[in-house]
């Protein structure tokens, strides 16, 4: 059971606004306490003579103190104590036990059972009031603590929102950079990271997980900064010297990526390294092959030549979809994941549906209104 929810308008640090509860089946007794508290000051009372009553009056408001009798019809006190503490409330208020039973075994009971002091009857006025200001101080010191240890909280849960939105923004304008160097728009991460997202979902990939490889697939190129336009941009075949060099994009944007601690830049350096490698360890920087290739690297090599593929690009024409898909289908088990073509190709609709949902737009400033920023669903 949840404990009471209260806004921050309703607290005082002033002992004298606080909330007192007193519990006892005796009406007399009630409104003996009612004026012993009045007239130290005290107004913000709630008095219950039915102890059932007790835990929807606690409900209703923050409560401060309770001032409890033991010995009560339906439920004693001990029966009170017990049902508060369900409640695991981390802000319930000190109980002080009241009875006539002044005997050391009631006295150890009602504290074992979670009362914080203990009285007996017939009361000494100056001790009630002694007790309720200690406790009162003692409980409305704990709550402020409470209450600031909960303000600076909120706080770095803001500042880290921020910095990861900052971060992330980073990474997104980092992927717009690079894929200007050889693609107009910019669309084409948009896609790829789509696709990446779409076949990590059904592979059984978290939310989070997802979400994250979204964010950092638009980095798989990032290297490309680092090329020179005289190769990346080449409309020719290029030379094996050229070529060498145009491989280096992987490690130069794992570089770029390396030596941040963050999921997210890890997960893009991950991709960044790997996502030239293919299924029968022919392909670069690091001649991995199967299993020893990260998923991450399996699925966004896929999603990028398919892509690439049905893209126009300065070296060559878009390829038809279903040119496209055959080829991806006889590179299956050598350049792709087999079970992850399998997967691609279940999803082929889906996936032509997000090749539509970011088409190349005929409007050059059409990619910054949809999707401000890089990687968003604008």
């Amino acid at each position: 059971m949840s404990s009471p929810h209260y806004h921050e308008h309703d607290y005082h640090p002033d002992r004298h606004t606080a909330r007192i509860m007193v519990v006892d089946d005796e009406r007399a007794n009630l409104i003996l306490m009612e004026r012993l508290l009045r007239s130290d000051g005290y107004a913000n009372l709630v008095l219950v003579q039915d102890p059932r009553q007790v835990m929807s009056a606690y409900r209703e408001a923050r409560t401060d103190l309770i001032l409890l009798d033991i010995q009560m019809p339906y439920m004693d006190g001990f029966q009170v104590i017990e049902q508060l503490v369900t409640l695991q409330d981390p802000l319930l208020p000190p109980i002080l036990a009241l009875t006539a039973q002044a005997s050391r075994e009631y006295m150890l009971r009602a504290l074992n059972v979670g009362a914080r002091d203990f009285i007996g009857k017939p009361f000494d006025r100056a001790e009630v009031l002694a007790r309720v200001r200690n406790m009162l101080d003692v409980q409305l010191a704990h709550r402020m603590t409470h209450d600031q240890k909960d303000v600076l909280e909120q706080m770095v849960r803001e500042r880290t929102r921020e910095i990861r939105r900052t971060r992330l923004q980073v990474v997104q304008r980092l992927g717009r950079a690079a894929e200007y160097r050889d693609n107009e728009t910019g669309f084409h991460i948009l896609r790829m990271s789509h696709t990446s997202e779409l076949l990590a979902r059904h592979l059984g990939w978290s939310q989070s997980e997802c979400e994250r490889l979204l964010h950092a697939s638009p980095m798989h190129d990032v290297g490309k900064i680092g090329i020179p336009d005289s190769i990346l941009l080449k409309p020719g075949k290029l030379t094996p010297e050229e070529w060498r060099i145009m491989q280096t994009h992987t490690t130069i944007g794992g570089d770029i990526l390396g030596g941040d601690e963050s999921d997210l830049l890890n997960l893009a350096r991950e991709i960044a390294l790997t996502h030239h490698e293919k299924w029968d360890g022919s392909g670069y920087p690091l001649g991995l092959s199967g299993e020893e290739i990260p998923v991450s690297g399996r699925i966004t090599a896929l999603a990028d030549v398919f892509d690439a593929l049905t893209s126009e690009r300065t070296y060559k024409k878009a390829w038809p979809v279903q040119d496209a898909l055959e080829l991806i289908r006889e590179l299956s088990g050598s350049h792709f994941d087999p079970q992850l073509t399998e997967l691609f190709f279940s999803l082929v609709p889906e996936i032509l549906a997000i090749r539509d949902r970011f088409a190349e737009p005929q409007d050059p400033e059409a990619l910054e209104r949809r999707c401000p920023g890089g990687n968003s669903d604008g």
